[in-house]
């Protein structure tokens, strides 16, 4: 792992802060299967790509999570696309979107991985371009608001560390996101909204 080092016979882990969702060292990060903490367009969250089964599986388990799946963000529909979410589905949801609105939608057994079992997910196209600009580079991420089950959410890298420390491989500091919401969460049926949190 690139973000290790072994000094004498000790293991030493090295703590990546990076400062800006721009910086190119974060694309090689996720592409390497790193899981980290990044500024989203809603509050902090685990971020890790959502197509590394590995760094999946790592990222649920920072969370405890067994059957409560995190959202999916991307920077195009082409993206969901690719990634298995049927094209179908997206098309009828797609005016929603940039926004912070995830929106529950069905997926297939091929993505069980990601959906743990529900054959859904919630997904969300940013309209932070910065975020879609670093989503366009690594495709679609997990995440998962950065806090334990029934802790409050992260509003900076220190309370992001506080949960965290150094169990994950990164740390993006965004400033202070105190005030910001999470996403709503929305799904849809039949021609009719479900609105599941504001």
């Amino acid at each position: 792992i690139v973000y290790s080092i072994v000094v004498g016979e000790v293991y030493i882990k090295l703590m990546i802060i990076l400062n800006t969702l721009s910086d190119k060292k974060l694309v090689e990060l996720i592409a390497r299967g790193a899981v980290g903490v990044i500024p989203t367009d809603t509050v902090y969250g685990l971020a890790c790509s959502a197509a590394n089964e590995e760094a999946v599986k790592r990222l649920y388990g920072l969370k405890n999570r067994e059957q409560k799946p995190g959202t999916i963000i991307a920077a195009s529909i082409d993206q969901l696309v690719e990634l298995g979410i049927k094209a179908r589905y997206l098309k009828a949801v797609e005016q929603f979107w940039p926004n912070p609105i995830s929106i529950i939608i069905p997926t297939g057994f091929d993505l069980g991985y990601l959906h743990l079992g529900k054959l859904s997910l919630a997904i969300r196209i940013p309209k932070d371009e910065k975020l879609r600009n670093l989503l366009g580079a690594t495709g679609p991420l997990l995440t998962s608001s950065a806090n334990h089950p029934g802790q409050p959410e992260a509003n900076n890298i220190t309370e992001a560390k506080d949960y965290f420390g150094d169990s994950v491989d990164f740390y993006v500091d965004g400033g202070d996101l105190k005030g910001r919401k999470a996403s709503t969460v929305i799904r849809m049926i039949d021609d009719a909204v479900e609105v599941l949190r504001e």
